[in-house]
């Protein structure tokens, strides 16, 4: 029997996750109910032996997920799955196959997939995904329940009752091309959402090969990896104690010290979210650095995100990739206005202009309209890095390429997320902050 975490309803009762099977092979279907059948919180309540009578099934019955076995002869799972995403978005897909080919994960996540398992499936394997894929989906599954209910969008869970009550946005930036340069647009970001009044925290998500500890020249012997462990019983005040701070003020959670210790990271896939969701009331604004692997920490990440800073180069391969990631964004039922579509290393030599992608093509093939076009300059990139600064911060002069492109996307950020009443209120509260400070030191 499996030794996961069993999900509880708040009355303490176990929490009952609801299956649907949809495999052309009656045997795999057997097998995969028997596995299942041992676990308390897991239960079967259908089959499907064609993907027709397996989307049938998932309007009917309404199950939390789904099991979709990707080749079946009358309309495989690739179409199943588009069908069922749309008809059923309360439901959660786990797509299945005998071959573990990328081309094949990568269709299974554009028709709506939300993992992706090998036959032949151990246990232990069977139950963490379940489980993983329903917690990660629960949010989504209230937001349309409560959209049919009519009722307000609940995505964003409570904040944790210790912390200050601040806005607590998390703005993820991504792109899945290497070499992207989404650190430096990062940490240029969470540097130019510092304004007054507004708390900052800089998260390095990039769990193998992360670089804002390089970047910014810090050290310290506390990660992220410290606090997976007991990530349901974390204690926001020893966070505080385990982040980093820059010498701008900027709060850092770095992430794990050595490729090998992503693994810690990465076991409990939602935990990162956890934690992020838990100190979020400590701050206005989490920003969150990540790799190009498209995995289920980053989409938690991506699912709790307020904006999601989406990077192209304009590169034929990016381009293409941007568009993958695009079509996701849009199974996922993000909106549209949760991704912001950045173009960096812009080329403003007329010779590197002929070899690039025009902007406005990649508008075009996108579909979507470019919020920030930041121009190529490595060396004004290595003098930061070399002083150890964010770029935004490397110069006095906000004026000059590329500092006031990124900051110019910092403040559409700042400024999408923060309607005025809010930025009025945090003065206000920073204001009396520092009058009670002046009265207590009789100025």
């Amino acid at each position: 029997m499996s030794k996961s975490a069993t999900p509880a309803k708040p009355s303490g009762e176990p929490e009952i996750i609801t299956i649907l099977l949809v495999d052309d092979i009656p045997e795999t279907r057997e097998n995969i109910k028997k596995m299942i059948a041992f676990e308390p919180d897991l239960k079967v309540i259908g089959a499907a032996g064609t993907g027709r009578e397996g989307v049938a099934l998932a309007k009917e019955l309404k199950p939390n997920i789904i099991i979709m076995d990707i080749n079946m002869p009358d309309m495989d799972g690739i179409q199943a799955t588009t069908l069922i995403t749309e008809s059923v978005p309360t439901t959660a897909v786990i797509m299945m196959s005998v071959q573990n080919d990328p081309d094949y994960l990568r269709r299974a996540m554009l028709a709506g997939a939300r993992n992706f398992l090998t036959k032949p499936i151990g246990m232990e394997e069977l139950y963490n995904t379940i489980r993983t894929v329903h917690i990660r989906n629960k949010p989504i599954a209230a937001q349309y329940a409560a959209v049919v209910a009519g009722g307000l969008d609940i995505r964003r869970a409570p904040a944790d009752p210790t912390s200050e009550g601040r806005a607590g946005h998390i703005v993820v930036v991504y792109s899945p091309q290497g070499g992207a340069g989404t650190t430096t647009i990062a940490t240029s970001v969470a540097s130019g959402l510092m304004k007054e009044g507004i708390k900052v925290l800089l998260v390095d998500a990039d769990l193998q090969f992360g670089d804002i500890g390089a970047l910014l020249n810090l050290q310290s012997q506390s990660t992220m990896v410290e606090l997976v462990p007991d990530v349901d019983d974390m204690d926001v005040e020893l966070f505080e104690k385990l982040v980093t701070p820059h010498d701008s003020g900027l709060k850092v959670l770095l992430g794990p010290s050595r490729p090998e210790y992503a693994e810690e990271v990465q076991r409990s896939p939602d935990a990162l979210s956890k934690i992020l969701q838990k100190v979020s009331g400590n701050y206005d604004y989490i920003v969150v650095d990540t790799s190009t692997h498209l995995d289920d920490v980053l989409l938690s990440l991506m699912d709790m995100a307020s904006r999601v800073i989406l990077v192209c180069t304009p590169t034929l391969p990016c381009v293409k990739n941007v568009r993958f990631v695009l079509d996701l964004f849009d199974k996922l039922n993000y909106p549209a206005d949760k991704v912001m579509l950045v173009l960096n290393r812009n080329p403003e030599d007329r010779n590197l202009k002929k070899l690039a992608i025009p902007p406005e093509k990649i508008e075009q093939y996108l579909k979507r309209p470019i919020v920030g076009k930041i121009p190529t300059d490595e060396m004004f990139v290595w003098r930061a890095v070399q002083r150890a600064v964010p770029v935004v911060a490397s110069e006095r002069d906000k004026t000059k390429s590329p500092i006031k492109e990124l900051l110019d996307i910092s403040n559409r950020v700042h400024h999408s997320l923060m309607p005025a009443e809010e930025e009025v209120a945090v003065e206000a509260d920073d204001k009396k902050k520092r009058s009670g400070l002046s009265l207590r030191l009789g100025r």
